[in-house]
């Protein structure tokens, strides 16, 4: 299975945001990486550069490599609605993201390796596929054998909550309730950016 495995604290300095999640070395050194560092800064970014990097951004926030992503943009523009809202609805519903939401795992890339390693189940089946898409109404577990796993207690123990997700930390069960609204979900993105770069 294909995914990002290089440093993520030297990303994160490339956006000016944690988007991996809580990083002590990002907030030590919360400047563009390279030899030039915070120089860097003056350079005028081009339209195209700055929707490219608005791309890159969302690909590495959650998870996703370029085929992936444009697959899943694809999928957004042939559904009602706005584009760019659609795309992050997706990924959004994404079984790895959902976990993530939960509170399950401490980040996206542990929820990602959870759902892989089949500790987790979709409508009581086990899923071992991060991308599934999860509907409003289904029910995301993680499995009896895996409840005790220290990374699960440690990381529910501090979840923030969310009000599309139903969540029983007793039972380590979430319900995904509905579709979240744009204006709901937390993460810094400009999904327009990202629709004007794939119109042209």
């Amino acid at each position: 299975m294909a995914r990002y495995t290089g440093p993520s604290t030297k990303i994160a300095r490339k956006f000016g945001e944690p988007i991996f999640g809580a990083d002590r070395d990002f907030e030590k050194r919360n400047y563009p990486p390279g030899q030039h560092g915070l120089a860097s800064k003056r350079k005028k970014k081009s339209e195209y550069g700055t929707q490219l990097k608005e791309k890159q951004k969302v690909k590495y926030t959650y998870g996703l490599l370029e085929r992936q992503f444009r697959n899943l943009y694809e999928k957004a523009s042939r559904m009602k609605g706005q584009k760019g809202e659609n795309l992050i609805i997706l990924l959004e519903s994404r079984l790895d993201n959902i976990v993530y939401r939960m509170g399950v795992a401490p980040t996206r890339a542990a929820a990602r390796q959870l759902v892989s390693h089949a500790h987790i189940t979709l409508n009581g089946v086990v899923c071992n596929i991060p991308s599934a898409q999860v509907k409003p109404g289904d029910v995301v577990a993680v499995r009896e054998r895996s409840k005790s796993l220290e990374v699960i207690t440690n990381s529910v123990a501090s979840a923030a909550k969310y009000s599309w997700i139903e969540f029983d930390a007793k039972a380590l069960t979430g319900k995904f309730i509905n579709v979240p609204v744009r204006a709901e979900i937390p993460e810094t993105i400009n999904e327009q950016l990202i629709v004007e770069l794939y119109s042209k």
